[in-house]
């Protein structure tokens, strides 16, 4: 295996999380917001600000609600309309995801957000909305037919090396047509078992640290997401952390 194709994906939850993966040596992000429910589309000033001042290659969230991911007729307009804003800004690709009410892929839906991200020629991204479906391989097949470039996936587990045997059948069943990206739970000490035994080329990670902010509640008050013992924290992607997860995909 050629490891200099290794590539390292930061999820980045804010124009500061971007940065940081920057500094650390990521060359591509998954930008979003409100990571603490799973990611949501993120701010197009931060959008702009990132492709002004790095090199890195910017993948957009869509998804407009925390909630699922089926939607109904006007949601999937205004994720068309947000995808085609960032385009238009200098995203590099959209990360979506479209199931139907049966958690099946979405066919046509999907098939519009491709044809729309591939007529700026940017990456069309399917997200862990494929880890919830009842069929993967029919799910896969259906994304394979439809042209998607690449698809974040845990293999259908909580964590990517919980489903490590899947992301291996993956890869070695469609690796040749679309791109396995294994995410959840990644790091330094675990994306190189996750390469060598699978096969794939590339690891989405958080590199999640935390930061203290007294300000988050009072006697009375709480604005607290997380839970103990990071109550009056916030999650940030570690510069340092990043580092190492590239180093070590890359020895």
């Amino acid at each position: 295996m050629d490891n200099s194709m290794n590539q390292v994906e930061i999820c980045c939850g804010s124009y500061q999380d971007a940065i940081a993966a920057y500094r650390g040596g990521a060359k591509r992000v998954e930008l979003n917001s409100a990571l603490s429910v799973g990611g949501l589309s993120p701010s197009l000033i931060a959008l702009r600000r990132i492709k002004r001042e790095t090199d890195l290659k910017v993948i957009c969230m869509v998804r407009p609600r925390a909630a699922g991911f089926h939607y109904d007729a006007v949601e999937a307009e205004l994720m068309l309309e947000e995808a085609r804003l960032f385009l238009e800004n200098g995203a590099d690709g959209i990360a979506f995801g479209f199931l139907s009410e049966d958690g099946k892929v979405d066919r046509e839906n999907t098939q519009r957000m491709v044809t729309l991200i591939h007529s700026y020629k940017k990456e069309a991204v399917f997200h862990r909305a494929i880890d919830v479906t009842p069929d993967i391989d029919a799910a896969m097949k259906i994304l394979v037919e439809l042209k998607v470039d690449r698809v974040l996936t845990s293999g259908q587990r909580a964590k990517a090396m919980e489903g490590i045997a899947c992301i291996e059948h993956l890869q070695k069943t469609y690796g040749k047509q679309i791109e396995i990206l294994p995410g959840s739970g990644m790091n330094a000490s675990n994306a190189k078992e996750m390469i060598e035994t699978t096969g794939v080329h590339q690891i989405h990670s958080s590199c999640k640290d935390y930061r203290e902010d007294r300000t988050t509640f009072s006697e009375y008050v709480s604005y607290a997401y997380l839970s103990q013992p990071h109550e009056m924290d916030y999650d940030v992607v570690e510069e340092s952390l990043v580092r190492k997860l590239v180093q070590s995909v890359n020895s």
